[in-house]
C-alpha cells in the first residue's frame, strides 16, 4: 500500500512540475480525440437525422448495420485503415500512415457509428411527435431535419461525449494507424501501454490520472456551458 501511495504522490509530481513529455502526449491524444469527435459528429448527426425521417427500401438494414458497427472492434477498424493507407493501398500515395491524421481517421470510423445511431434514435423519438406538425407546413426534408436536430442539440451533444469517451480511451487501433512514434502518434493510451509493459508504474499512473481527469473535464465544460445557455434562455 505504501508503494502504491509513493506511486501516486511521484505521479502527481510529474504532473505538477509540468513535464514536457507528458505534456506533449496529452496534448497530442485531445487534438487527435476532438478533432475525431467533431468530424464524426459533423457527419453522424445529419445522418442519422436523415435516416431518421426517411423511408427508403433498405432502410432497416442500414440501421441494423449502423446498430452493428457500434461493437465493431477497434483492432479490426486499425487493419482496414492501415490497409487502405499503406504503400500498396489505394490511398497510400498519401503518406498518411504513422501520422496523426490517420489516428483521426481511425477514429473517425470508430466513434461515427454511435454518434450516427444515438442520434438516429433521438430524431426519430421527435419525428413520431411532430411529424404531422411538418407535414401541415409543407417544410422540405432539411428544414426539418435542422428543426429538429436544433431541438434535440442538448442530446445529441451527449451522443457526441458518448465518441469522444470511447475514442479517448481508444488504444488498439491508433496503434496499429499510428505506430506509437514518439513525438509524432504517441498519445496517452499508446503511452500508458507502453510505460505499463516496461514496468514505468510511475509514468503510467501519471499518465492515467491526465487521461481520466481530461475526460472528466470535457464533459463538464460542455455540461456547464449546456447549463449556463439554457439558464440564460430561460431568463
Amino acid at each position: 500500500m505504501s508503494d502504491l501511495f509513493q506511486g501516486l504522490i511521484q505521479a502527481l509530481t510529474l504532473i505538477f512540475n509540468l513535464d514536457p513529455d507528458l505534456y506533449s502526449i496529452s496534448s497530442r491524444s485531445l487534438q487527435v480525440t476532438l478533432s475525431a469527435t467533431i468530424i464524426a459528429s459533423l457527419i453522424g448527426i445529419p445522418f442519422g437525422s436523415w435516416l431518421a425521417i426517411s423511408m427508403f427500401r433498405y432502410r432497416s438494414l442500414v440501421i441494423v448495420i449502423i446498430n452493428a458497427l457500434m461493437g465493431l472492434p477497434p483492432v479490426v477498424v486499425g487493419l482496414i485503415v492501415y490497409v487502405f493507407l499503406s504503400k500498396s493501398g489505394p490511398f497510400g500515395v498519401f503518406n498518411l500512415l504513422f501520422t496523426p491524421t490517420a489516428m483521426i481517421i481511425a477514429q473517425v470510423l470508430i466513434i461515427l457509428p454511435i454518434v450516427a445511431s444515438v442520434s438516429h434514435r433521438t430524431i426519430r423519438m421527435l419525428w413520431m411527435e411532430y411529424r404531422d406538425f411538418f407535414v401541415s407546413l409543407n417544410a422540405s426534408r432539411w428544414q426539418i431535419i435542422f428543426t429538429l436536430i436544433k431541438d434535440a442539440k442538448r442530446s445529441l451533444i451527449t451522443a457526441s461525449l458518448a465518441g469522444f469517451g470511447r475514442g479517448i480511451g481508444e488504444v488498439g487501433a491508433i496503434m496499429i494507424v499510428g505506430g506509437n512514434i514518439d513525438h509524432a502518434t504517441r498519445v496517452l493510451t499508446t503511452a500508458l501501454s507502453l510505460e505499463t509493459s516496461r514496468g514505468n508504474f510511475t509514468l503510467a499512473m501519471a499518465l492515467g490520472i491526465v487521461l481520466i481527469f481530461l475526460a472528466i473535464l470535457i464533459n463538464l465544460l460542455i455540461h456547464l456551458t449546456i447549463k449556463s445557455k439554457y439558464e440564460q434562455t430561460d431568463d
